[in-house]
C-alpha cells in the first residue's frame, strides 16, 4: 500500500536538492512539489531532478505552471507554446486538442505529473494577472476552446486543473500583490465568470480546481479559498465537483487575509481545499507543517489526489520525437510563432 499524500506542496531552492530540500520532503505531511523556472536548466538535468526527489518520496506528486506565453516554466528543450488568447484565435478544435496533448505528452515524458492547466478565467480585460493567459473574453464561448485542449491532455494522460474558480478575469487587481474585491452578486457570477468551470464540471472534464483569492464581499465573507460556502455549498454541493481542491498559492499576498502561514493552511484545509500550495517562502512552508502537527490526512482527499498522478501513453522523450502527432504539432506551432 502506498504511503498517504500529505495536504502540502512546497518547493526546492535550485537545479539540485540541498540538505534543506531533502529534509523537507521528507516531512510525511508534504504530498506535492512545484517547479519553476529556477529548477530548470535543461530536460537531462529535470529528469535528474526528478530522480532524486522520487528517491526520497515515490509517492509525491510533481507540478508546474505551464501553460503557455508568459506563464511557461520550461522552455529550452521544450516546444515553445503561444498564450492561449493566441492560439484560440487561429486554431481549430483538432489542433487545440493536439496542442493541449502535446503540452502533457512532454511534461509526463520527464516525470512531472501535471501542469496547473488550463486557465478557465475569461480576461474582458480588467485582470492585470489574467490578460491573454485567457482562451477568450467571453465566458459563454470558453468552453468552446478549453474542452478540447482538456481532451488533449487528458488523451496524454494528464489530469486536468481549472483555475481561479469562480472566475479571476473580472477584477483588476492581481492576488499576487493585493487582494482583489468583486462587489457582484452570486447569480451574476455564476451566470457569467463560473460557466466555463459550471461546463467542464457538467462534462466530468475537471479533474482538479484551483480557487481564486478574491473576496465577493456581497457573497461571502471569506476568499473563496478559505470559504467553505464557496468550496463546500457552491463548488461540491451547487455544481456537484468531485476532483481535487488545491489552493492557489498561500504565499501571495491576496491569502493574507487569513494571518500567518499556520492560519493560511488551516483555513485553506477547513474549508476543503485537499492540498494547500506553499511556494517561494520557505520559512512559510515550515510554519505551515508546523501548524498541522499532528494533522491526519482525510482518507477521501489522499484518494483524490492519487488521481493526479500522471499516466503516460509516452514514457521518454526519445518515445515523443518518434511520434507523428508530436512533429505535426510542433512544426505548426512553430509556424504560427513566427
Amino acid at each position: 500500500m502506498s504511503a498517504p499524500l500529505g495536504p502540502v506542496m512546497v518547493d526546492v531552492e535550485g537545479l539540485e536538492l540541498t540538505d534543506a530540500d531533502f529534509e523537507l520532503l521528507r516531512h510525511p505531511l508534504v504530498g506535492g512539489l512545484i517547479f519553476f523556472a529556477r529548477n530548470y536548466r535543461d530536460r537531462r538535468q529535470l529528469q535528474d531532478l526528478v530522480a532524486a526527489i522520487r528517491a526520497v518520496r515515490p509517492e509525491i506528486l510533481l507540478a508546474v505552471d505551464q501553460e503557455g506565453g508568459r506563464v511557461q516554466r520550461f522552455r529550452q528543450e521544450f516546444t515553445r507554446l503561444p498564450s492561449m488568447q493566441a492560439l484560440a484565435a487561429v486554431a481549430s478544435e483538432e489542433q487545440l486538442q493536439d496542442v493541449g496533448w502535446l503540452l502533457a505528452a512532454e511534461l509526463l515524458a520527464v516525470g512531472v505529473d501535471f501542469s496547473f492547466a488550463p486557465v478557465l478565467d475569461a480576461d474582458d480585460r480588467q485582470s492585470r494577472v489574467i490578460g491573454d493567459r485567457s482562451f477568450c473574453a467571453d465566458p459563454k464561448r470558453l468552453e468552446v476552446f478549453v474542452r478540447p485542449f482538456m481532451r488533449g491532455m487528458r488523451e496524454a494522460g494528464m489530469a486536468t486543473t481549472g483555475k481561479h474558480f469562480p472566475g479571476h478575469g473580472h477584477v483588476l487587481e492581481d492576488s499576487h500583490v493585493e487582494l482583489p474585491v468583486d462587489k457582484r452578486s452570486l447569480d451574476q457570477v455564476m451566470e457569467s465568470d463560473a460557466l466555463p468551470f459550471v461546463d467542464c464540471i457538467a462534462a466530468s472534464e475537471l479533474d482538479a480546481v484551483m480557487p481564486a483569492h478574491i473576496r465577493f464581499v456581497n457573497i461571502d465573507s471569506q476568499p473563496v479559498g478559505f470559504s467553505r460556502y464557496w468550496l463546500q455549498d457552491i463548488l461540491r454541493g451547487r455544481l456537484g465537483f468531485g476532483g481535487v481542491i488545491f489552493s492557489d498559492d498561500l504565499s501571495m499576498e491576496g491569502a493574507g487575509a487569513a494571518g500567518g502561514y499556520g492560519e493560511r493552511i488551516r483555513a485553506a484545509l477547513e474549508a476543503g481545499c485537499d492540498m494547500g500550495v506553499v511556494c517561494n517562502n520557505r520559512s512559510g512552508a515550515l510554519e505551515a507543517l508546523a501548524a498541522l502537527q499532528g494533522y491526519i490526512p482525510q482518507a477521501e482527499s489522499c484518494e483524490r489526489l492519487k488521481a493526479m498522478r500522471g499516466r503516460p501513453s509516452i514514457t521518454s522523450w526519445a518515445e515523443l520525437e518518434k511520434s507523428a502527432r508530436w512533429r505535426r504539432t510542433c512544426d505548426w506551432l512553430t509556424s504560427i510563432m513566427h
